[in-house]
């Protein structure tokens, strides 16, 4: 199939599945189109059928805003158009979904359906928005397929929008091939504990420094930070406010996590909310043990006690205790090690899951409409 991929290209949960998803397809055969204002993260365009068309916004004195959206749809008609695509898939609603109706519309001599994916805070925080909740329900009703990364994200979507539309379930999925074990790297040094996030403050990135202050009472221990964002400098200020940035490493955004998560030895995910929790599934793939906050789609992920932790959001007491007792119970940091991994392989893996991608599209190419049909007649 041709199909073209919209996606915010910054660091980020919804690009990364994206572009990920991009690249396993293209190495299925699929001839896959980027479509976005820049090449987005931890693409590689040399992949054989991949793609990229660059959308370039004009400004204009009249502009307060450059209108992204617009420019965003007359070039996905143009490559709809050029590289006669079967279909578009936009991951999150706002503004994607929109741009793609109007290319679908733009190009009324041949059938273009698109397909949205909800990742998370398109939903909970954009579309949450009064000042955006119409245009997010009417671009969701007008799709002609929409999909999620968790029950708890369809099960949200249905309960506050109201959509009746049918919504397919894929979960995040890991190369279990790229991102798998390195014992003897997590041997070596200090124990390290791993945090990755855009550093927003939903990401409760100053609970990682309270945390890991507790955690260094008790263990010889390092805290990995990798991202960016606006809570970088707080965090950075608070870890030397607690005398802890001696061992504190800031990394910034990082390209190539499959290199950097198996040379750790625990991954600390304290979010006040996670539609899935891609950070530790790349973690478990690599049997590196998360201890993550019981929200949103992350029990969907993990189960408490067998391949990881699920505490309360906030819990820094609860947090820090189970990180201790991973950074120095090696029996137990090797039961809960294999169980992840086993999660990942059995449960998340490519192979699994990318093949559900597959057949959603055929399902939705071949329906002529009737998904959206049927849930407008309703």
């Amino acid at each position: 199939m041709r199909i073209g991929i919209t996606c915010y290209p910054t660091y980020g949960g919804s690009g990364i599945v994206a572009t990920e998803l991009g690249m396993e397809l293209a190495q299925r055969g699929h001839e896959i189109h980027f479509i976005s204002y820049a090449n987005p993260i931890r693409l590689d365009p040399e992949t054989p059928g991949i793609y990229y068309h660059e959308v370039e916004v004009s400004t204009y004195p009249l502009f307060q805003y450059p209108p992204y959206s617009l420019a965003l749809a007359s070039r996905m008609a143009e490559v709809a158009e050029q590289r006669q695509l079967d279909l578009l898939h936009v991951h999150y609603a706002i503004p994607h979904s929109i741009s793609a109706l109007l290319a679908q519309q733009m190009t009324p001599e041949r059938r273009l359906p698109f397909i949205t994916t909800l990742h998370g805070t398109d939903i909970t925080l954009v579309g949450a928005d009064p000042n955006y909740f119409p245009i997010t329900k009417f671009s969701m009703e007008r799709s002609d397929g929409i999909t999620t990364i968790s029950e708890y994200m369809r099960q949200r979507t249905v309960e506050f929008f109201g959509i009746r539309n049918p919504i397919e379930v894929i979960p995040n999925f890991v190369n279990c091939s790229l991102y798998r074990p390195d014992r003897e790297a997590q041997r070596k040094g200090l124990k390290r504990i791993l945090h990755i996030s855009n550093f927003r403050p939903v990401k409760r990135v100053l609970d990682c420094m309270h945390v890991f202050a507790k955690v260094r009472q008790s263990v010889e221990a390092e805290l990995v930070m990798a991202g960016d964002g606006p809570d970088r400098g707080p965090a950075e200020r608070l870890a030397r406010d607690l005398r802890i940035e001696k061992y504190v490493r800031f990394l910034g955004k990082q390209d190539h996590m499959e290199r950097l998560i198996p040379r750790m030895n625990a991954l600390h995910l304290p979010s006040e909310m996670e539609a899935f929790g891609l950070a530790a599934l790349e973690a478990m793939a690599c049997g590196v043990p998360p201890v993550a906050t019981r929200t949103g789609g992350v029990p969907d992920l993990i189960t408490h006690r067998v391949d990881g932790y699920l505490e309360p959001v906030g819990d820094i007491e609860a947090q820090a205790q189970r990180l201790t007792e991973l950074l120095t119970n090696d029996k137990l940091h090797g039961e809960i090690s294999e169980a992840a991994r086993k999660t990942a392989q059995t449960r998340f893996c490519t192979d699994l899951i990318i093949p559900r991608y597959e057949e959603y599209y055929e399902r939705v190419c071949g329906s002529n409409g009737t998904l959206r049909a049927a849930a407008v007649s309703m």
